[in-house]
């Protein structure tokens, strides 16, 4: 997977189309992320030791992989990758500049 956590990301896709914010999980065997702030869903709790207050709770829910896209010098952009020195690196395809 090309995203990594702490990246920002642009949403391309869905109802949140256009938000901006930051990669908080990565799940690699689903391809899924979850983004700061988008994808907002209401989650039903019951009071528990862990959460001693119940009611409705609202938190971010996953978003496909494919449907974010790497925010790199101020725009969105695809990632590549390029061996240098044996080193695997990710590249912006908009500049080519190493991004990490």
């Amino acid at each position: 997977m090309k995203i990594k956590k702490g990246d920002k990301v642009q949403i391309i896709a869905g109802k949140d189309k256009g938000k901006e914010g930051k990669v908080l999980v990565v799940n690699r065997k689903n391809n899924k992320v979850i983004v700061e702030g988008a994808n907002k869903v209401k989650k039903h709790v019951k009071p528990s030791p862990a959460h001693p207050q119940s009611g409705i709770i609202e938190q971010e829910a996953p978003i496909d992989a494919s449907n974010v896209m790497l925010v790199y010098a101020g725009k969105p952009t695809r990632i590549g990758y390029k061996v240098v020195d044996g080193i695997k690196q990710r590249i912006a395809k908009a500049t080519g500049e190493v991004i990490d």
